[in-house]
């Protein structure tokens, strides 16, 4: 993995979309960044950010995998291959936010499950291992 995409500030965005970053290894690219690009455009459109228009174009411009790039319902799972099989994970964002605080409008926390039970055997066992 180039050193540029684990140098701080790490943006988890580009990690995951780069070429060279997870993206070979994720099985539902194609699904998976049409899903991440979707929610980016909403971000933008909601705050008119310039930095995150700058991300968009940036990751948009990273090859596009084929296959499908339907949303897949209401969760869009990530899938990926890993050296214990194949985990799949749905993820949540959690946003909070203050009308008060100018410095920090909004925080917003993304968390990652298991999304079927082999991905929930492989993630108890490693965290037994590392226990």
């Amino acid at each position: 993995m180039p050193e540029e995409l684990l140098r701080p500030p790490i943006n988890v965005l580009r990690l995951g979309l780069h070429p060279q970053g997870l993206a070979p290894r994720i099985r539902n690219l194609a699904q998976w960044r049409a899903h991440l690009l979707a929610r980016l455009q909403r971000d933008l459109e909601v705050s008119a950010d310039a930095r995150l228009g700058e991300l968009l174009a940036e990751l948009a411009g990273y090859p596009a995998p084929a296959g499908p790039t339907e949303p897949g319902g209401v969760l869009v799972p990530l899938q990926l291959d890993t050296p214990w099989g194949v985990l799949s994970l749905i993820s949540t964002t959690t946003v909070f936010g203050t009308a008060v605080d100018v410095t920090l409008a909004e925080l917003a926390l993304e968390t990652f499950f298991p999304a079927d039970e082999q991905s929930a055997r492989i993630l108890r066992q490693l965290h037994g291992q590392r226990a």
